[in-house]
């Protein structure tokens, strides 16, 4: 073919004509502006991977942001899979702001890991330190939320000098007064838990009135984690991991956490009926230093949400600093400059997102 031939083969496969000598313009976007195709894919969450371990088991976690980032342990609450640190994405930007990196291990028998009846917390906690190890994780924060709390305990006593700093979020204690539900027999907590985990919008049902609700896509996001967590492996819904599961939570003495050194956050809902603000006091008794508490009037159970934009910076080791949000802007203000605007109203908290009308 010729060099003529070829242009007006060129023109012709981008839309011109035989003639033209200027490349076409971009077809009008939204607001006037060009529009492209983008050159990366966005994200749709991260990706769950598979490593055989030295026990024999097989481990599922995710290892989501920058390999040189802070890294986090996220442990999810009963009934999570490894993917369940997908549903804080809402502040993706900021975490990705922070420089965090975000890892989470699943738990025996949710999502794609099988179910073993012999494994306990301890077993929880040895695969996640060889996940760790596995992916070049020497020391990591940890940010435990609900049934994470018993997990992250775990953890923290078998390895005190690998915790950067403990963070629990409406987080069960091991510790204190067992749960009610500890006197029934299996078969009668299997009638109790079966309805919830088989339909994920029971299981996932925050009130009307839960902050959650501003979020967009949160709650679809949260069934279909729920549907993950219980299907995955075509499991059906099967309760016995759950029920297995609430079993080791009534386990008591908790773990000694006299050795832990590294700093603690613990985060309470004031209206929290689930894990409610006086199990703060078990944490308290069981841990070796004061913990920093925040505790807030606007939340129950969904704390952990409400709030993730001030955990993310607690988690960066920005623990001096609060999010407001002022005049119309996010923030992460010092502390006592904080508390100053609170109090005058000119600022509230946490990220202005909070404020806008859904």
């Amino acid at each position: 073919m010729c060099a003529a031939s070829a242009a007006v083969l060129a023109a012709v496969l981008l839309g011109g004509s035989a003639v033209a000598s200027a490349a076409p313009s971009a077809p009008e976007g939204a607001a006037g502006r060009p529009a492209r195709v983008q050159d990366d894919f966005d994200p749709l969450g991260p990706g769950v991977h598979a490593a055989r371990l030295a026990s024999g088991r097989t481990a599922h976690y995710i290892d989501d942001g920058p390999r040189n980032g802070r890294p986090v342990l996220f442990i999810g609450g009963t009934g999570t899979s490894a993917r369940a640190a997908h549903m804080t994405d809402f502040f993706r930007s900021t975490r990705e702001s922070l420089g965090l990196r975000l890892i989470s291990v699943e738990r025996n028998g949710f999502g794609d890991t099988a179910y073993d009846p012999r494994l306990g917390k301890a077993d929880f906690a040895e695969d996640a330190l060889a996940v760790l190890d596995r992916l070049g994780v020497r020391k990591v924060s940890v940010i435990a939320i609900s049934g994470g709390g018993p997990y992250a305990a775990e953890l923290a006593a078998r390895a005190p000098r690998r915790i950067e700093a403990l963070h629990l979020a409406a987080a069960l204690p091991p510790y204190g007064t067992r749960p009610d539900y500890c006197a029934l027999s299996d078969r009668q907590l299997t009638a109790a838990v079966k309805k919830q985990i088989t339909d994920p919008r029971v299981w996932w049902a925050f009130p009307d009135d839960s902050p959650v609700q501003q979020i967009p896509g949160f709650a679809d996001t949260a069934y279909e984690e729920g549907a993950r967590t219980y299907n995955q492996r075509g499991q059906r819904a099967d309760p016995a991991p759950q029920v297995h599961e609430q079993r080791l939570y009534c386990a008591r003495p908790g773990p000694d956490l006299s050795k832990l050194t590294a700093p603690v956050y613990l985060y309470s809902g004031k209206k929290d009926t689930t894990v409610p603000p006086a199990t703060l006091a078990a944490w308290r008794h069981h841990l070796p230093t004061a913990p920093v508490v925040r505790s807030y009037a606007d939340t129950g159970h969904d704390v952990q949400y409400r709030h993730w934009d001030q955990i993310l910076v607690d988690l960066a080791g920005h623990g001096d600093r609060t999010v407001v949000c002022r005049r119309g802007h996010s923030a992460m203000a010092p502390a006592a400059e904080a508390r100053r605007l609170l109090a005058k109203g000119g600022a509230t908290l946490g990220s202005c997102a909070w404020r806008e009308k859904k």
